[in-house]
């Protein structure tokens, strides 16, 4: 029955999969977004696709905020119902819904008036801002809806509703596949917005995906109610969900900031490297969809058993998630190394950018199965209310590895060294990750 702690019975194995499948489902939906928007907006021409790189990291560093409210509220929701305690997880439920609305319209406003300083910080240069600024204008307006959708994840995922979830992943992205191609380029005589009609696809799509998740979460024994707001007090569960959800969105969010200055970096090599850079990491991203399907599924599986006081489960839960990562990841690696070039005439006609787009997968795509360890071990920390611990390795990893071996290596060997430096931080991070998560699930619960 949906609400009830249906992960602490049965197969680990068998819930890791029941639990995973549909979020590869659902992510990879998300994903095929980037890939989709690149086609298009790729056919308007080489500025526009280097002006869509340097906003890819600004809009994942967005969507990580919003993963961050997601993992806060599916983390206080399993937790809750693994303890038994029906109402108090409704209660959390709600706020954290609520909250997910409010942070959006926060950071929305906020950013709003500070596109062109952003992106100049980010070293954009003078002719792509006109660009960037079609695009982010009306996307900065969509940061609520977003959110809001994050939200409504986070309370079916805690309740281990994954094949729910993957429903309003496949609303929102189907939304964008048929509008995409008429709003960017153009269709049936119209001639399309440019770049900006990628964000009013996306607007589009989430205010759909909304309706979906409305519909899907009044199905569950978890059913929004303004009530609930007014029973008792608001600071318990709005503590519970910041404690885990602020963590996890700067955890989330520190990557596309690094990323955002590896995109500076490169830029002092020229706009073909950009552009090759920005698409291969749309097909990156992509290729880590099983992982971060993986890292988002071992949430609810850690959380309702680590509430249930069997840790022992959570344990297995994170051995079998770190053997896939390892697996997953270097078979990915040798398709995509090997197949880059192939890859890349799909974004461009340009040899430069063909070159680059190719030389970043070759060398970055060995350090798949890293950042899978990486972000499955955040996944089951977050889920024990351990976020601070997700928090600090994803900063090492970026500032204390990535940026610096960047740095080091530019000068050395040029655009391929900051493609190493990436290769580097995920090995490393990963590796150092798997084992503080391993270290802390020896505890008990009680022992936290």
């Amino acid at each position: 029955m949906s609400g009830a702690a249906k992960l602490t019975s049965g197969s680990i194995r068998g819930h890791l999969v029941s639990q995973t499948l549909p979020m590869i489902v659902g992510v990879s939906a998300i994903m095929s977004i980037g890939l989709v928007d690149s086609f298009f907006i790729g056919q308007l021409g080489s500025e526009q696709l280097a002006a869509i790189a340097f906003v890819f990291p600004v809009t994942m560093a967005l969507g990580s905020l919003g993963v961050g409210v997601m993992v806060g509220v599916n983390s206080i929701v399993a937790r809750a119902l693994g303890e038994g305690d029906h109402e108090k997880a409704a209660r959390r439920a709600n706020v954290g819904f609520v909250a997910a609305i409010t942070f959006g319209l926060i950071v929305s406003a906020l950013l709003y008036v500070g596109v062109d300083p952003l992106f100049r910080l980010l070293q954009a240069p003078d002719n792509l801002l006109p660009i960037i600024s079609d695009y982010m204008n009306p996307f900065v307006l969509g940061i609520p809806l977003q959110l809001s959708i994050m939200g409504l994840n986070g309370i079916l995922r805690g309740q281990g509703e994954a094949r729910k979830t993957s429903y309003i992943s496949l609303t929102y992205a189907g939304g964008n596949w048929i509008l995409d191609p008429i709003l960017i380029t153009g269709a049936f005589g119209f001639g399309g917005f440019g770049i900006a009609g990628a964000a009013y696809a996306s607007l589009i799509g989430w205010a759909m995906g909304i309706g979906m998740g409305l519909i899907l979460v009044r199905r569950t024994a978890l059913p929004l109610s303004l009530k609930l707001l007014r029973k008792g007090k608001l600071r318990e569960p709005i503590t519970a969900m910041l404690r885990v959800a602020a963590p996890a969105a700067f955890s989330n969010s520190i990557n596309p900031v690094g990323l955002s200055i590896l995109t500076a970096l490169i830029a002092s090599e020229g706009a073909a490297s950009v552009a090759g850079f920005g698409a291969a990491g749309r097909v990156q991203s992509f290729a880590l969809v099983p992982l971060l399907a993986l890292s988002g599924s071992i949430g609810a599986i850690v959380g309702q058993n680590w509430g249930a006081n069997q840790p022992k489960r959570s344990r297995e839960a994170l051995l079998y998630s770190g053997i896939f990562c390892i697996t997953y990841g270097m078979l990915t690696a040798a398709l995509l190394a090997f197949g880059g070039w192939w890859f890349a005439d799909f974004f461009s006609d340009d040899p430069a950018v063909i070159e680059q787009f190719a030389n970043y997968l070759s060398i970055a795509a060995w350090g798949y199965a890293g950042f899978g360890l990486l972000i499955v071990a955040n996944g089951a920390l977050n889920a024990i209310d351990r976020a601070s611990f997700a928090l600090g390795q994803s900063a090492a990893r970026v500032f204390l590895i990535m940026l610096p071996a960047a740095w080091l290596l530019q000068p050395l060997m040029g655009s391929n060294g900051i493609y190493a430096s990436e290769l580097i931080a995920n090995l490393v991070g990963g590796l150092i990750a798997a084992a503080i998560a391993w270290t802390l699930l020896q505890r008990s619960p009680k022992q936290q």
